[in-house]
């Protein structure tokens, strides 16, 4: 008997009162929230961005390697074939 009055009294805990909780003031914005939820998401384009960026120069960056490597391995193939 106990441990349903313990869990009767644990389930009234965890609920909130009406008396206690607020219905949101949407006359009075909160600044500080929406200015830290548009700070983040701009925050996280930039990095995306950035990140983009970086992904194209080291795309290019690896294009350009593999041509060189490639152009290298025609010219040696010619060399040993004069021979």
């Amino acid at each position: 008997m106990w441990l349903l009055r313990a869990q009767l009294a644990l389930r009234k805990a965890q609920t909130r009162s009406m008396y206690l909780a607020k219905k949101p003031d949407y006359s009075k914005p909160n600044w500080l929230r929406i200015s830290l939820a548009f700070g983040t998401s701009i925050f996280l384009w930039v990095m995306l961005f950035q990140q983009h960026q970086y992904d194209l120069a080291e795309y290019e960056r690896r294009q350009e390697s593999s041509i060189a490597k490639a152009h290298e391995k025609e010219a040696q193939k010619e060399a040993h074939a004069g021979f």
